[in-house]
């Protein structure tokens, strides 16, 4: 099946060997995103998990709408925490910024993310 690779400046380059998202069919699966400036690459809100959430769901959804999507097309999404005594938190800026939309979800605890942030969200749309 042929694929489009999907790059916006609106959102961090990749650091590493894959693309801010891809396009299989109707469906696009969205790398990880974490609080990075897409302008400078630095990292935001250092150790702020509720400023790092802000950046993450901005850059999510900037490459959302960068491959064509809204919001409401995103079927599932996966939360990485480096604590998951940050739940609280990022539960509630993640549904501010989906608005009314719920998305299948699951949020995991890992030992260790990407430039030890602490959180990190990746996801997948469809269009219909």
């Amino acid at each position: 099946m042929a694929h489009t690779i999907i790059a916006t400046d609106h959102a961090p380059a990749a650091i590493g060997p894959y693309s801010q998202a891809l396009r299989a069919g109707s469906t696009t699966f969205f790398s990880g995103q974490i609080a990075l400036d897409p302008a400078s690459g630095e990292l935001v809100g250092a150790g702020d998990v509720a400023a790092q959430t802000r950046r993450v769901m901005s850059n999510l959804i900037a490459v959302v709408e960068a491959a064509g999507h809204a919001v409401d097309d995103i079927v599932k999404c996966t939360i990485f925490l480096a604590d998951m005594n940050d739940f609280k938190v990022v539960n509630a800026l993640y549904a501010e910024a989906l608005g009314g939309h719920r998305p299948a979800r699951a949020t995991v605890e890992v030992s260790r993310l990407p430039r030890d942030v602490r959180v990190e969200i990746d996801a997948i749309a469809v269009t219909s």
